[in-house]
């Protein structure tokens, strides 16, 4: 094991966190802007929602590899 692995994959985890965290916000405005027929907001949100859910995929599959060395 390298040393600091251990706290760089829990400070990855604790990121991965308020990624999802932040992923959940927007969605919830894409959703707001959807229901008030904002389509263009509406569709930019949604891909930025896109975006933080594959970012937060690859910071949480690199925070376990992390944690296994």
């Amino acid at each position: 094991m390298i040393a600091g692995m251990p706290s760089t994959a829990a400070e990855l985890s604790s990121l991965a966190t308020a990624l999802d965290d932040l992923t959940r916000r927007v969605t919830a405005h894409a959703d707001t802007a959807h229901a008030a027929k904002d389509d263009e907001t509406a569709r930019e949100l949604f891909a930025i929602e896109r975006a933080l859910t594959t970012a937060n995929r690859r910071l949480a599959r690199l925070a376990k590899a992390l944690a296994r060395r």
